[in-house]
């Protein structure tokens, strides 16, 4: 309407700024080819981030870009989650119409939670598959409409966006991957103070390599200058102005435009504050009062809103408006809709010169006019905008519904960060309300929980809404606030009166009291199934005993526990909570597994992980985990990969991240098996860097401490160990995770001649027994013993007590299951060696070990059963042919993997045996005690790598990276980088090839993109 008002204060010459015009012309060319392209712009308040952008687009649709700006509205704070992103997609649906239309076809149910005008939203899921999935179709939606023509899409005010649309952006910001699309986001940077939301967010962008961050300066005084000349309209204005507007303004674009303007009605020295509002308080009173009340509406007040509020006639509130616009203090909204401040900073000096009193009465009149007239502003944003007025009003008995409807509407949007944001407020305002409000508010539906109370018991309201922002907590990944209110609600319930309400309860406080480390879990949960017992079928019921089986089948599996799955099933079933069902199912299936009937145990996986997929049950994807995890234990290592690699294609599908962290854990795991070492490096390398949580790096530690261990490396795997014991911490021990760092401690105390404390630590894992399930770790744990047994034999300190300990490992492998021919192929090995560490020689049972593990495909175990048969051929006098090429065999696996101690074992008996072809020829490096691995490293080093570089080259962590150059200058005798390489060429120690992994080939390529 009145847009043809001229913002005369503006200059019409953009001044400056060519770096940063530089870089988004760059991202916008890039994209040609396909690369999707994200720039962030911050800058102080009025330092032109705005102006920039409209530069920008303007030239983005001069070359045929399609464009589309969303404001983060300040209201966010209060819970309006979307608010940018759904403007931007209005924005796309009125220029590309039926086009966006056809490209959202099938999925409109989901994506009108953020574009209305695709229809109405379709059943929201009631955990992370729906936000998953939202995101991911909202990410496709774009690469679609992008594949025919470029989309530069832009947010602004990055500083008051709700927390939902800052996780959006970073889920496109790392999935989107072809499509012609440029993302721009700008912020305020001096509002981002050290707690603010935003930082981290920014943080997080800083790790994304397709990310750029501009940092807008100030202008300088030749800038500044040209900005006043285009303001005036004259070649060079005055100098004496130019120098006193540059010193206050200090270079920020928007004060100088506000001095520049005003010089001849304020005074230059006024402050900023007042100058903000010299132009508010030159407009005629009609249109002063006019801009107070659209102060406190909001980033932008619809026209029909603020006639209703502002109480004025249509042709005066409209002269008010082209007062005010032409004041250059209002603007119309980019939708035409409305009108908005100019800039942020006149708002605020706006809002802040009211009066308290003046302030919450503004509130009440925007809340009683949307009450009486719901269809004056857009309907995804009324909820959340009158739970903000009536709270800004200070009116209990309104403010709380309100604030419950929106909390509602945000569930509903997957916007679980606001809706606990609205939940905290309602829990604040439940105080202050009567008890007629509290017991009139509406009960929530918890049927997915337990039955709504159904009643006006205020009492029970109120639990309900803290089991409510429990759910939300937990969704937003607050989880000390959701253990706050556990315990809050746990005070306030009597467990036999209410006995479901409680069981809920407490499950939830075992599932936190793990995750943050406080205990195992175990006796909340099992206060809930005390609770439980007896009741009729119902979803509490069924949850209660899928958590129990779920606990026993990684502390304490048994049959017991198996019985306890199978009943959860079907109450699950029964009740019809699918996503509880299926999380049983995939517990019962491993412990049908670990149990024996295998075919059963993986036929019960195999069909959750199909219907996970099929009905996008992300929250479930424990199945395709776990799935992988039995494979491998089974030693079917070709089926567990497909597995895991389906579940990481699913996790990026449905956005779900964290998991990648436990797929590629477990990716880790099968690759060392197989001898993939580099691969297995660079699969750790994947787990550190999507681990959420302590658990998985725990596990990338102890993967990365076993191969340090089999390389040669012993302080390294010392290290590796001493973190992943940090990480699991000591709240929560389980098998599947103590076992095996047992045997790490015992392989590294066996290697530093520690027998003692490695026969401490297999006595302190054999105490507590092998639990059903278990062998896969139990077997390696006894191959590790018994070898440093055999090591140990001879010297004074192992044979005190050896006879006992043997046999005591010998008792352990007679009860152990060898069901599947992994376990029996350990079981021959400990076999064997049982033999050895007596001191006897039996060449048949190493053959046996040897054609066992030939079948399972164990390169590295393999290679060490070979040089053992070989080994005792040649002391038995017999078969020495047979024993040369036992050994060229294990030679030939030991230098492709890098396993140094192994190698050097071999050519010392190739040398005894004086079998030629394995004694190495004189080599320079050995001299100094050089590993392969390390004359690899040392050949990066001369080429001037750095630590990181190096890392990245070999698939190895920069720990470990600076571990090697740190043994290398050591090994030289030299204090620097710089005489290691002179020393390496003088003496020629570099290998032709510096070898990826520590073996002869170049690196493999990981199964999965990294």
């Amino acid at each position: 309407m009145l847009s043809d008002v001229e913002a005369a204060s503006v200059s019409p010459v953009f001044v400056g700024r060519r770096a940063e015009v530089s870089a988004l012309t760059d991202a916008l060319a890039r994209t040609a080819a396909g690369e999707p392209q994200a720039v962030v712009v911050g800058g102080e308040a009025g330092v032109g981030k705005t102006r920039l952008l409209e530069e920008f687009l303007a030239a983005a649709r001069k070359t045929g870009a399609v464009t589309a700006v969303g404001g983060c509205i300040e209201i966010g704070a209060d819970g309006l989650p979307f608010a940018p992103v759904s403007t931007v997609l209005r924005s796309l649906h009125r220029q590309l119409g039926d086009e966006l239309t056809a490209a959202a076809a099938g999925q409109e149910g989901e994506l009108a939670r953020l574009l209305p005008e695709l229809g109405e939203a379709t059943r929201e899921f009631h955990d992370e598959d729906g936000r998953a999935r939202l995101f991911e179709l909202t990410a496709r939606l774009l690469e679609s409409l992008s594949q025919d023509r470029t989309l530069v899409l832009a947010i602004e005010d990055l500083h008051w966006a709700d927390r939902s649309t800052r996780e959006l952006f970073a889920y496109l910001f790392r999935s989107l991957h072809q499509a012609r699309l440029v993302l721009v986001a700008t912020y305020r940077s001096d509002d981002i103070h050290r707690r603010h939301p935003l930082r981290p967010f920014l943080a997080e962008l800083d790790r994304l390599r397709t990310i750029r961050r501009i940092e807008l300066p100030r202008l300088s005084r030749d800038e500044v200058q040209a900005q006043m000349a285009g303001i005036q309209g004259v070649p060079e204005p005055e100098r004496d102005l130019v120098e006193q507007v540059f010193e206050r303004s200090e270079g920020n674009p928007f004060f100088v435009e506000e001095l520049t303007t005003h010089c001849g009605t304020c005074d230059i020295s006024d402050s900023l504050r007042d100058l903000l509002l010299v132009r508010v308080e030159a407009l005629p009173e009609t249109a002063q009062q006019v801009v107070r009340v659209a102060a406190e509406g909001g980033s932008t007040v619809e026209f029909s809103l603020l006639a209703a509020v502002a109480e004025e006639r249509e042709d005066e509130l409209i002269g008010a408006l082209r007062a005010a616009v032409g004041g250059h203090v209002l603007t119309p909204s980019g939708d035409g809709d409305g009108y908005r401040f100019r800039h942020a900073l006149v708002r605020e000096a706006v809002s802040d010169d009211l009066l308290p009193g003046e302030r919450s009465g503004l509130n009440r009149r925007y809340a009683q006019a949307l009450e009486s007239e719901p269809g004056l502003i857009r309907a995804d944003q009324r909820a959340a905008r009158l739970a903000s007025y009536w709270y800004h009003a200070h009116d209990a008995a309104k403010a709380l519904p309100a604030v419950l409807d929106a909390a509602v509407d945000a569930r509903r949007r997957y916007a679980y960060a606001e809706q606990l944001r609205l939940l905290d407020r309602a829990l604040e305002l439940w105080e202050d309300a009567s008890p007629q409000t509290r017991g009139s508010v509406r009960a929530f539906d918890h049927a997915e929980v337990y039955p709504a109370c159904g009643c006006a018991d205020e009492a029970l309201r109120y639990l309900d809404l803290l089991a409510e922002a429990v759910s939300a907590a937990l969704l937003a990944g607050e989880r000390k606030r959701a253990l706050a209110c556990i315990k809050r609600a746990l005070r306030l319930l009597d467990d036999r009166a209410d006995p479901l309400r409680a069981a809920w309860f407490w499950t939830q406080k075992s599932k936190l009291t793990e995750l943050t480390s406080q205990g195992d879990g175990w006796a909340e949960l099992a206060r809930a199934q005390e609770l439980v017992r007896g009741l009729p079928p119902s979803p509490v019921h069924a949850e209660v005993l899928a958590n129990v089986a779920a606990w026993g089948s990684v502390h304490e599996p048994s049959p017991d526990t198996l019985t306890t799955a199978q009943r959860a099933v079907e109450l699950a079933s029964l009740v019809g909570a699918e996503s509880i069902e299926l999380h049983a199912r995939v517990t019962l299936g491993y412990l049908l597994t670990g149990s024996g009937d295998v075919a059963a145990g993986l036929a019960e996986m195999r069909a959750a992980a199909r219907r996970v997929v099929e009905r996008a049950q992300v929250t479930v994807m424990r199945s395709h985990v776990n799935l992988g995890s039995v494979l491998d234990g089974l030693g079917r290592y070709d089926e567990a990969l497909v597995v895991l690699e389906e579940g990481l294609q699913v996790a990026q599908r449905f956005g779900q991240h964290r998991i990648k962290a436990w797929l590629h854990g477990n990716r880790s795991e099968i690759l060392c098996a197989l001898g993939r070492w580099d691969e297995a490096d660079a699969a750790i390398a994947d787990t550190r860097q999507h681990a959420l949580g302590a658990r998985p790096l725990g596990a990338a530690a102890l993967r990365s401490g076993q191969l340090a261990m089999d390389r040669g490396h012993t302080d390294l795997a010392a290290q590796e160990l001493a973190e992943a014991w940090k990480q699991y911490g000591t709240h929560d021990p389980q098998p599947q995770h103590v076992i095996p760092l047992t045997t790490l401690g015992v392989a590294i105390e066996a290697a530093r001649g520690r027998i003692g404390a490695a026969r401490e630590l297999l006595a302190e894992a054999l105490g507590g027994g092998f639990p059903m399930g278990t062998e896969r770790y139990a077997w390696p744990l006894l191959f590790a013993a018994v070898t440093a047994e055999s090591e140990a034999r001879g010297t004074r300190a192992a044979e005190a007590g050896r006879t006992r300990v043997l046999a005591r490992i010998r008792e352990t492998a007679k009860r152990l299951p060898r069901l599947v021919p992994v376990w029996a192929a350990y079981g021959l090995l400990v076999d064997a060696e049982l033999i050895r560490a007596e001191g006897r020689t039996a060449p048949d049972r190493w053959a046996e070990a040897v054609t066992a593990l030939e079948a399972v495909g164990h390169p590295f175990q393999l290679a060490q059963a070979r040089y053992r048969w070989a080994e005792a051929l040649l002391d038995s006098g017999e078969g020495r042919d047979r024993a040369a090429d036992l050994l060229a065999q294990a030679h030939s696996v030991a230098q492709e993997l890098g396993a140094d101690p192994l190698r050097a074992r071999i050519e010392q008996l190739a040398g005894r045996a004086r079998i030629a072809a394995l004694v190495p020829p004189a080599d320079p490096g050995e001299s100094f005690g050089l590993t392969r691995r390390e004359r690899g490293v040392l050949a990066l080093v001369a080429a001037g790598r750095s630590n990181r570089q190096i890392a990245e080259e070999l698939y190895i962590s920069p720990k470990t990276a600076s571990v090697h150059v740190s043994n290398i200058l050591a090994k030289l005798d030299v204090s620097s980088r710089g005489e290691a390489a002179a020393m390496a060429h003088r003496l020629s120690l570099l290998l032709p090839t510096p070898p990826p992994g520590g073996g002869a080939e170049a690196p493999r390529a990981p199964l999965a993109s990294r």
